[in-house]
């Protein structure tokens, strides 16, 4: 009899992914079934996420799932992005579209967080770098949008497993993400939420990654494929669950995980939280396994994109094969960006946020005219890649280890200019990890809960799960 298939949804700032995993005997096989485009909406004044259009689009690719998988499928885990949440009503149905963490609100949200509570002081309690996109300053500024403070919430991949049937929890990869966690407890911070002034029984509780939430419920049940299937608990987070497909060995190789954000740093058992680690912009988030993965978080491709975006409007559009191997043949120039200057992390008419900030560093604009994009497209890798240079540098200082490589991962990954620069700069070999990690680490999840009784799960076995996955 044919071993039950698995399903993994990723869903990510620019596309959403159903995966099927099936076997043929004891050989892998991991399909992508469905596909859907995803982007924040403008309503009104405010940043959103269109929940409707995904959970449309998801029961569109669980359907087709089910049809496939005519031998059973096992189990469903959904990972995603991170800090943004959607508050719900009591019969857990959402309370309207989420924000989008890079919605301008939170920008008063933590000036006055800051002056409730230190950056270093809510650093050291929690671990996680004290950014205006955390869920944090998002929750302090839900009371000025009609929300009610005390209103329950869950962030979005959990939401998705409610929707589906599960029981609501939080889970800790994800949790650490909202900036409340107590660095010491695995648990909500009582002193943070009560030092910003937020309603820690809105909260829902933690679990860790493996544990298993319940069986699919409503319309999908009635399904064959899903009469028997589980719910479980992935590494909520994106990041976490890229980080969980690798299959090595990572005590001295860094990751980069490259894609809309750029996230670099390693996997760590115990958190860091000097004064170096904060003025550096490291953070302390949960893996997978209950340890830590200490990295910087880098804008990223989010700065293309963004341009493409425009060039598109204007009608110059590029593929992004096709704007990589232009920018090739750019000749190298000494300009380059501060990835995580302000005016790059907003949306809409990006060449010219581009252009102020060269201007603002000294170095010449660059016009923007047809033929042209690849000059800028070349300008961001680099900007890149030195970014990359000096985040793995401080983590070699912080850490006191010596990196034997990098792990990249993500669709970046593709990049192969990129990836040249990056180890011309750093002088360390690049893996090329999976482009689809983050669904490897998903399902290496969930097979290793199925195997531990629906219960959390080690790094050692997440590890072994991956690494017949990727074996496919």
């Amino acid at each position: 009899m044919q071993e039950a298939a698995r399903v993994a949804i990723d869903l990510g700032a620019q596309s959403c992914r159903v995966s099927l995993l099936r076997w043929q005997g004891s050989k892998p096989s991991i399909e992508v079934v469905h596909r859907i485009a995803n982007a924040p909406v403008h309503q009104g004044a405010s940043l959103h996420w269109n929940l409707d259009g995904i959970l449309a689009g998801l029961e569109e690719g669980l359907r087709k799932a089910a049809v496939i998988a005519t031998e059973g499928i096992a189990s469903i885990a959904v990972d995603c992005w991170g800090v943004d949440y959607v508050r719900i009503d009591a019969a857990g149905k959402a309370l309207g579209a989420p924000f989008c963490y890079r919605d301008e609100r939170t920008t008063a949200t933590k000036e006055e967080g800051d002056k409730r509570i230190t950056p270093f002081d809510l650093y050291q309690i929690t671990g996680a770098m004290p950014v205006k996109l955390n869920t944090a300053y998002q929750l302090m500024a839900d009371p000025a949008a009609g929300l009610d403070a005390k209103t329950p919430w869950t962030m979005i991949p959990e939401y998705i497993m409610t929707w589906l049937g599960a029981r609501r929890v939080c889970e800790y990869t994800h949790a650490t993400h909202t900036g409340l966690v107590d660095l010491k407890t695995h648990d909500w911070s009582q002193e943070a939420f009560a030092r910003l002034g937020l309603a820690i029984e809105a909260a829902p509780p933690i679990v860790r990654a493996g544990t298993a939430l319940g069986k699919v419920q409503g319309p999908l049940a009635e399904l064959a494929a899903y009469r028997h299937t589980q719910l479980i608990a992935p590494a909520c987070h994106d990041t976490a669950s890229a980080i969980a497909g690798i299959p090595a060995d990572l005590s001295t190789i860094a990751y980069i995980s490259s894609g809309t954000w750029s996230l670099v740093g390693m996997r760590t058992a115990t958190p860091v939280t000097t004064r170096k680690a904060f003025d550096s912009g490291y953070t302390n988030l949960g893996a997978a396994s209950g340890d830590l993965l200490f990295h910087s978080m880098i804008n990223s491709m989010w700065v293309l994109q963004q341009c493409m975006l425009y060039w598109e409007s204007q009608g110059r559009g590029w593929q992004i094969a096709d704007i990589v191997k232009a920018a090739e043949e750019v000749t190298t120039s000494t300009a380059f960006l501060d990835m995580d200057a302000e005016a790059l992390m907003l949306d809409t008419e990006m060449p010219s946020r581009i252009n102020g900030e060269l201007t603002r560093r000294g170095f010449d604009a660059i016009p923007d005219v047809a033929g042209n994009e690849p000059i800028f497209a070349r300008l961001i890798f680099e900007s890149l890649s030195v970014r990359y240079a000096a985040a793995l540098a401080s983590l070699e200082q912080m850490l006191d280890v010596k990196l034997t490589g990098i792990h990249m991962l993500g669709g970046a990954n593709r990049n192969k200019l990129l990836v040249r620069l990056t180890e011309e700069r750093t002088g360390l070999k690049i893996q090329i990890g999976q482009t689809e990690s983050t669904t490897v680490g998903n399902l290496a999840v969930q097979l290793a809960s199925s195997e531990n009784g629906g219960r959390p799960v080690d790094a050692a076995s997440i590890c072994k799960w991956a690494k017949v996955l990727c074996e496919e």
